[in-house]
């Protein structure tokens, strides 16, 4: 290759370089114009942005205290709601103690009760046999006797045989 060629073709680039360079610089100049443009629109926002910043740190900082106090307040009341888990399961068993010795109680009086209805009803029974048998066959003799002495009699008085117009009722279930 020829000198003067190799001279044209780095000309050549060495132009397109510098119009590179140049673009880059109108580029960079235009990022400068751009940027001087956020700043100053930035810079007018500041203000604003730092009292919102403001605002916002203090409601943070009271949201930190009611965090806080929310937290105590939840620990004592769950303190509290354990001690009267606790008491209330105490007295249940006490409850439960005293309702199962109720029970048994009332389960032996229930037996005793039985036992002496059961003893009075047989003895009522035995004082009804008795009376039955002592005092109620005695009569019931006596009444059947009575009622024999009475038909004899009265059969002597009439001299004869009844006659069916004058039957008993007695007569009458055997006529």
């Amino acid at each position: 290759m020829n000198q003067e060629i190799l001279l044209y073709i780095m000309t050549g680039f060495v132009i397109i370089s510098a119009i590179a360079m140049c673009i880059q610089a109108g580029l960079l100049f235009g990022i400068y114009k751009a940027s001087k443009a956020m700043q100053e629109q930035t810079t007018s926002i500041m203000p604003q942005a730092k009292s919102i910043l403001a605002k916002a740190e203090s409601t943070l900082d009271q949201s930190r205290k009611n965090v806080v106090e929310l937290t105590e307040k939840f620990v004592e009341i769950t303190t509290k709601a354990n001690q009267m888990m606790d008491i209330g399961k105490a007295q249940l068993i006490k409850l439960d103690s005293v309702v199962t010795d109720a029970s048994s109680r009332a389960k032996a009086q229930i037996e005793r009760a039985e036992m002496v209805v059961d003893d009075t009803v047989t003895r009522v029974h035995e004082s009804v046999a008795a009376v039955h048998g002592g005092i109620m066959r005695p009569i019931r003799e006596v009444q059947g006797v009575a009622t024999g002495v009475k038909t004899a009699v009265s059969v002597f008085m009439r001299g004869g045989r009844p006659s069916v117009a004058q039957a008993t009722q007695d007569d009458e279930m055997f006529i």
